[in-house]
């Protein structure tokens, strides 16, 4: 792992340097290049302006490791809104939750009754419910939480994370739940002894993971894919390998985040490939920003660039 990753995820989780740099207006400025607002009424508007190029959206609200029921329920109750808002305004959109803000760390009871509302409120609303992947104590839990969810309903799906060497494991343990899996290559600082350390090699797990859930078998058991990469190598090949294998297109998506790529988000679109950008909000977006940043270093000197540019 790069220096510059290593300390852009150690100060993601740092107090002190949370408390200060987001009342600093550069840093604000900086966060913008990434989210709309700190509203959900920012994030459906910019929703609005993406649709028209074939641009679909996941909404999540930022915020993690809730330490109150009481905060469970109001994440739980804003994301209920939130599905009733993106059925209203005719939004192709749907939503991302992360399981600590549903209660995990409370009770996980709590949480996997938090989550039912959710998809049960996706099913009356024709929409659907991502879960994301946080750090690696959580995996276990977070995959129990699907499998349980995903017996009472097909309206679910999960992030997995490429960096882990489990990954490929717990590929394979899903595939035959026909599941909704996002790939994603992984952004929290993990130790070198369940993490692959090397970006060049986290990549090409990324691309054997992705060719695999891709293949005629995976097909046959109803995988669908989300290429969660902003990587234009990455994209290539895997495009190839679709093309190679005749890999319908109902069988993935591309996922990005908002503000990164968006050329090569409009060139996915305009080919016919249905892409997905993800759209964040909310006030707690501190450790969440740092994690972008430390995805792909370079990503500072394009916020930069950005800034100046304005």
């Amino acid at each position: 792992m790069s220096i510059a990753r290593r300390i852009l995820l150690a100060a993601s989780t740092n107090v002190w340097i949370r408390e200060h740099a987001t009342k600093a207006a550069f840093v604000r400025r900086s966060v913008s290049t990434f989210m709309p607002g700190e509203r959900i009424e920012d994030a459906m508007a910019a929703a609005s302006l993406q649709q028209p190029n074939g641009i679909g959206t996941i909404f999540t609200r930022l915020g993690e490791n809730l330490t109150r029921v009481e905060d469970a329920e109001e994440v739980t109750r804003h994301y209920l809104d939130v599905l009733d808002k993106i059925s209203a305004a005719g939004l192709d959109a749907q939503i991302s939750v992360k399981p600590t803000q549903l209660g995990l760390d409370l009770d996980k009871e709590i949480c996997f009754r938090n989550l039912q509302r959710l998809v049960d409120r996706a099913a009356e609303r024709q929409n659907f419910v991502w879960i994301d992947m946080e750090s690696s104590p959580y995996v276990d839990p977070t995959l129990d939480l699907f499998r349980r969810t995903r017996m009472r309903s097909p309206l679910i799906g999960l992030a997995l994370q490429a960096y882990l060497f489990r990954t490929a494991q717990d590929v394979e343990s899903l595939l035959p739940l026909g599941a909704a899996i996002r790939l994603v290559k992984g952004a929290y600082l993990e130790p070198a002894t369940i993490a692959y350390p090397r970006k060049a090699d986290v990549d090409e797990n990324f691309y054997r993971l992705s060719c695999r859930m891709l293949s005629e078998e995976a097909q046959r058991m109803g995988t669908l894919l989300h290429i969660a990469t902003h990587d234009p190598v990455l994209v290539d090949r895997l495009n190839t390998f679709i093309i190679e294998h005749g890999v319908p297109t109902t069988a993935y998506e591309y996922s990005m985040l908002y503000g990164i790529q968006r050329p090569l988000q409009l060139r996915l679109a305009k080919q016919g490939r249905r892409i997905r950008v993800l759209i964040a909000y909310g006030e707690y977006w501190f450790a969440w920003y740092m994690r972008r940043l430390a995805e792909r270093p370079a990503n500072v000197w394009f916020v930069v660039k950005n800034l100046f540019a304005r």
